[in-house]
C-alpha cells in the first residue's frame, strides 16, 4: 500500500478473494529514509515507521472500512518496495501489488516494482491496473 489509487484497487481485490478464501489479508507499506542529496540530513527527531504505519492505517480504513469483513494484519517494512514484497510474499498464497506505469513508457508498461514482483516473488501474483479513461 502506497495510498495510490492502484494500491486501493489491488487492497478491495485482495480483500474479497480473502472472503471468497478464508484467507487473512495482510497489506504492506514499505518505507525507507529519504536519499539526502549532497547535504547530510539528521533523521533522528523524524519517525518514519511510525508515519508508515498510520499511513497504512489510514488507507486500509479508508478502502475496507472501521470494521473490514476479513481479518486484517497490517505491516511496515523498512526496504525498498520490491525487496520488501517480495520476501513478504515467501509467506503468502497470492501477492496482490497495484501498478502504477509511471515509468518512461507510462500505461504500456508494468511500474517497475510490480515487474520485479512479478519477475522474483514465489507465490503467484496479481497486479491491479487502474485506468484514467
Amino acid at each position: 500500500m502506497d495510498g495510490s489509487e492502484s494500491s486501493k484497487s489491488a487492497l478491495r481485490w485482495a480483500a474479497r478473494q480473502a472472503q471468497l478464501t478464508g484467507a487473512e489479508l495482510r497489506p504492506v507499506q514499505a518505507w525507507r529514509l529519504p536519499t539526502p542529496y549532497g547535504t547530510p540530513v539528521d533523521y533522528s527527531d523524524a519517525d518514519f515507521e511510525g508515519q508508515a504505519r498510520e499511513n497504512l492505517r489510514l488507507a486500509v480504513e479508508e478502502v475496507l472500512g472501521k470494521h473490514p469483513e476479513v481479518p486484517v494484519s497490517p505491516q511496515v517494512a523498512r526496504g525498498h518496495p520490491s525487496a520488501v514484497l517480495v520476501e513478504v510474499a515467501r509467506h503468502a498464497d497470492l501477492l496482490v501489488v497495484g501498478s502504477h506505469g509511471r515509468g518512461a513508457f507510462a500505461g504500456m508498461l508494468l511500474g517497475s516494482v510490480s515487474h520485479h514482483c512479478v519477475q522474483h516473488a514465489t507465490c503467484p501474483v496479481l497486479v491491479m491496473r487502474t485506468t484514467n479513461r
